[in-house]
């Protein structure tokens, strides 16, 4: 009898050791963790060989799941390089985690720029708060995600940094010297929330949270009706019906770094992070 391994399989196999288990290599593939055990079923039936044992609550590939895995990866690269080559994309859609700041302005030529690349990838996004994205991200349900800090781990990398300013309605004031300075806030944790304390605590100058709120949205409307100060990152583009203020001390920049998945091309992470770089070298 004919034995054979097909792709889909295929990638399941290497789903399952990127992510380390089924339930999120299931996420990562947008199937059902039925069908990536069956996958794996398939190809162990292919090969006669117990590929993935497993292991407490989780699962590990056994030493001949291992050989495999290596095999898998040479042929699913080179099926993907074989379909970029007469113009189709290896992932069918590429799905990118973003929070809101900057995002109107950030979003729309990474778009661009990864539909219109050699593998034409389809693009979802995904708008969440930065520690949900990360979660997503360890999970497989994120493929890249973008997020304010420091590039401190393997998958992260350093694209340029976000300009932060001060945003408050037009008829604003500032409270006296002895008064703090209301502030609108986005929930904790958040890097612009702290970034915006830190700054007014390094000046000696009080402040207090005025108004918080989890989207952009709220915070943009609570600004607009004069409940105090925010500061965004929007690249200079200033939001309907605020105005910049310069009376505060500068914020600074908050860096900006994309972060891939485990298994992630590297040739997709790549055409991103040149394509912020090109973004964020214009705003500057």
């Amino acid at each position: 009898m004919r034995r054979t391994l097909d792709i889909a399989p295929l990638r399941s196999l290497v789903a399952v050791a990127d992510c380390g288990g089924f339930q999120r290599a299931a996420t990562s593939l947008h199937l059902s963790q039925a069908a990536v055990s069956q996958h794996v079923r398939r190809l162990e039936a292919a090969t006669g060989r117990l590929l993935v044992e497993r292991q407490g609550r989780g699962s590990r590939l056994t030493a001949d799941g291992e050989k495999l895995l290596g095999q898998a990866r040479r042929i699913l690269a080179l099926h993907d390089e074989t379909l970029e080559d007469f113009g189709f994309a290896g992932d069918a859609t590429l799905v990118i985690g973003s929070t809101e700041h900057a995002a109107a302005q950030v979003l729309p030529p990474l778009r661009a720029a990864l539909e219109d690349g050699p593998a034409g990838h389809q693009i979802r996004f995904r708008i969440d708060r930065g520690s949900k994205l990360r979660e997503r991200l360890d999970g497989g349900g994120v493929d890249l995600a973008l997020l304010l800090g420091p590039a401190d781990d393997p998958r992260a990398r350093a694209v340029g940094d976000l300009e932060l300013t001060w945003y408050a309605a037009p008829g604003w004031h500032r409270p006296a010297a002895s008064l703090p300075i209301p502030l609108v806030a986005f929930d904790h944790p958040c890097a612009l929330r702290t970034r915006a304390l830190e700054t007014l605590s390094r000046h000696g100058l009080p402040a207090v949270i005025g108004a918080e709120a989890i989207q952009l949205a709220g915070v943009q409307a609570a600004v607009g009706a004069g409940l105090g100060v925010a500061l965004m990152a929007t690249l200079h583009h200033t939001p309907v019906g605020l105005v910049a203020r310069d009376d505060l001390p500068s914020p600074g920049a908050l860096p900006l770094a994309v972060w891939s998945r485990t298994g992630l091309a590297e040739s997709v992470t790549r055409r991103a992070a040149d394509a912020l770089r090109d973004l964020l070298a214009e705003g500057a």
